[in-house]
């Protein structure tokens, strides 16, 4: 009986604090989910928002959700940016995003691109919401294409205290292209992704205020 008894408060016990988790993770999180996106004024010159690429989700009761928008270019020098936003009951740590969001890009040899992983740079910067970021850049090849067509990849993280969310970007650039037996190179488009009024990749066509991760709004 003494068995049973000790059981059972062990059980209720662990009741009790489960639903004082769920309670505390609903107050905290106000049941609002701040989702981080490009400021509309600088999507320009060939840029657009798709629609049908939007993704959202959530776990645990609707306690953490997550959702994404995809910006595109799809001229000669295709690319495109994923601004996705992540809120969890404890903000995610910001060397686990990065090291979430090297592991994303250093798999994508699933959709036809080899990485260069020597190639790789890190580094930290601030954006036009004031947050101090961790970005990762690699090299890059499109094996779908004949011949390949020479890629660059960034990839961008930080956490927002204001919406108490976490923000992971990751843009992908073509920046050859193959025609008529000739190769061209053109940066134009990758410099739009990365540009920002520090000019941190270059003074020269990277500095500027139309960044499109630069003017990610999140809070």
């Amino acid at each position: 009986m003494k068995g049973e008894a000790r059981d059972t408060k062990l059980y209720m016990g662990i009741a009790f604090f489960v639903i004082i988790v769920i309670f505390f993770g609903i107050i905290f999180s106000g049941g609002e989910f701040t989702q981080a996106y490009v400021d509309d004024d600088v999507i320009t010159n060939g840029w657009v928002e798709n629609p049908d690429k939007r993704e959202h989700g959530d776990q645990m009761l609707g306690l953490e959700k997550w959702g994404s928008f995809t910006y595109e270019e799809n001229g000669i020098y295709p690319a495109y940016l994923t601004v996705t936003t992540i809120k969890t009951l404890v903000m995610m740590n910001e060397k686990g995003l990065q090291e979430q969001t090297q592991v994303s890009i250093e798999a994508a040899e699933e959709n036809g691109i080899i990485i260069d992983v020597d190639s790789m740079v890190i580094g930290e910067r601030v954006l036009k919401n004031e947050h101090k970021t961790t970005y990762i850049i690699y090299n890059g090849t499109k094996n779908s294409t004949d011949p390949p067509e020479k890629i660059k990849i960034i990839g961008e993280v930080w956490n927002c205290g204001s919406s108490g969310t976490s923000v992971i970007c990751i843009g992908v650039a073509q920046i050859t292209n193959y025609a008529d037996g000739n190769t061209t190179i053109n940066t134009s488009i990758w410099e739009k992704i990365v540009s920002d009024k520090e000019g941190t990749f270059g003074t020269e066509g990277f500095q500027g205020t139309d960044g499109l991760i630069y003017n990610v709004i999140c809070h």
